[in-house]
């Protein structure tokens, strides 16, 4: 039976602009379109290359000369919470974890607003709009939950995060939470039910993104043990936190 031939991806490749994570140096990022009735698919492939989703592009850096930036994914099955998550995890037992629909709300921007005001004022989604927030979490053409964290007792929003299912694993695509809360550690505290959520699913692996060796802001992740990270001859494992 004859087949008709499937479009090859275009990738594109961005112009240089300052790194977000690294004083001094200059980022660009490789990427394609995730759209149409290949989308799970093509986002199911790049993901296993150490490409990340951002809405409707799948994207990865390409930096000349730099290869600091690292795919990591949690091995779910063997994740043991130390002592430090379990303090986490106390100081957040008054929040419920749950999945909502994933529609963009005025309660969900004025999180993601605040979140962003505070922790990122410079970066690349510190002009998004409503309109800009609201594609950011409705126009997905892959499986994409939206997870949040409420109080028991108001149902106030604390944290959200928009998460893609994937064959091997969830991957956490971008998270928000109230940065005032920093004694709740709610961005640690949402990693640690999403481990929890794959375990639920008998899912392998939780997608971190990419963890920055120099990086202050990227250190926590080398915290979820073990994990696994994408190297040149493919995932490695590692068993012990790199120092800080």
């Amino acid at each position: 039976m004859t087949k008709e031939p499937r479009d090859p991806l275009q990738f594109y490749l961005t112009a240089p602009s300052p790194c977000p994570y690294l004083a001094g140096r200059t980022e660009r990022k490789v990427f394609t379109h995730l759209v149409g009735m290949r989308a799970r698919e093509v986002n199911e492939a790049l993901s296993q290359h150490g490409f990340r989703r951002s809405q409707t592009i799948a994207y990865r850096p390409a930096c000349d000369g730099c290869r600091s930036c690292v795919p990591v994914r949690v091995v779910v099955e063997e994740f043991a919470r130390s002592a430090g998550f379990r303090r986490v995890a106390k100081r957040n037992a008054d929040l419920s974890f749950g999945l909502e629909p994933t529609v963009a709300t005025r309660e969900h921007y004025s999180l993601f607003r605040a979140y962003l005001d505070a922790r990122h004022p410079d970066g690349g989604m510190a002009d998004m709009s409503f309109l800009d927030f609201g594609m950011m979490v409705e126009d997905s053409h892959v499986d994409t939950a939206l997870a949040c964290w409420r109080g028991r007792d108001d149902g106030r929003l604390h944290a959200a995060c928009l998460i893609d299912r994937l064959s091997d694993g969830l991957s956490m695509v971008y998270s928000y939470f109230r940065p005032q809360e920093t004694a709740r550690s709610l961005g640690v505290n949402a990693i640690l039910d999403v481990i929890d959520m794959a375990g639920g699913e008998r899912l392998p692996y939780v997608h971190l993104g990419y963890w920055v060796e120099g990086s202050q802001k990227m250190a926590y992740k080398s915290r979820f043990l073990p994990q696994e990270r994408l190297t040149r001859d493919g995932w490695r494992r590692y068993d012990a936190a790199e120092p800080t």
